[in-house]
């Protein structure tokens, strides 16, 4: 089993900010946001935080979400991802040369973003951290749609569909069987 590395630890932990399963929504409000974002050390302290950079959120996250949910033959909702590109568009980041040797830190957020936007654009950074190692192929949204949360997959193959094989996976196939018998009786009957 390989270990999820910190940037996959925490963009998964910003997708599972909402639970589909049980309709809640930890970044329900800016309030909210602000206090996560310090739960995460993304913030020294809970900030005022706006409606505008509340939504800059919520759009980041739900264009993650659903980048993570495609599976295989499925196709991502294109508004979903730009509404998440547009996100990031106002999250810059800075390449820089000094300290990469030291701590490895090469990405830091623009200067003169407030503080709440440097936290985003923090997410923003663990985002592309993934995305340039090819890890974010191992980070995926659950095939079960009433489910949806992500998780990291440590198959081998990287071929895990489910969060759990014993609950969603269960699901998902116990549907798929009593479809089939649908479709033999309905086959069988006059």
């Amino acid at each position: 089993m390989s270990e999820a590395p910190a940037c996959a630890r925490l963009i998964e932990a910003f997708a599972n900010t909402v639970d589909v399963e049980l309709g809640t929504d930890e970044l329900a409000t800016p309030g909210a946001l602000s206090a996560w974002l310090v739960e995460r050390g993304l913030l020294d302290r809970e900030r005022r935080t706006g409606a505008e950079d509340h939504a800059l959120c919520l759009r980041l996250r739900t264009g993650i979400r659903e980048e993570l949910g495609v599976h295989v033959g499925d196709t991502a909702d294109a508004a979903l991802l730009a509404g998440a590109d547009e996100a990031l568009r106002e999250l810059p980041v800075l390449i820089t040369v000094r300290g990469a040797r030291r701590d490895g830190a090469v990405l830091s957020p623009a200067a003169d973003l407030t503080p709440v936007r440097k936290a985003l654009a923090g997410l923003a950074i663990a985002w592309s951290e993934l995305v340039v190692t090819g890890e974010a192929a191992r980070l995926k949204r659950c095939a079960e749609h009433a489910c949806a949360w992500v998780f990291w997959d440590v198959s081998k193959n990287r071929s895990r569909r489910w969060c759990s094989m014993r609950v969603c996976g269960n699901r998902a196939k116990a549907r798929r069987h009593s479809a089939k018998q649908a479709a033999a009786a309905a086959g069988r009957q006059p």
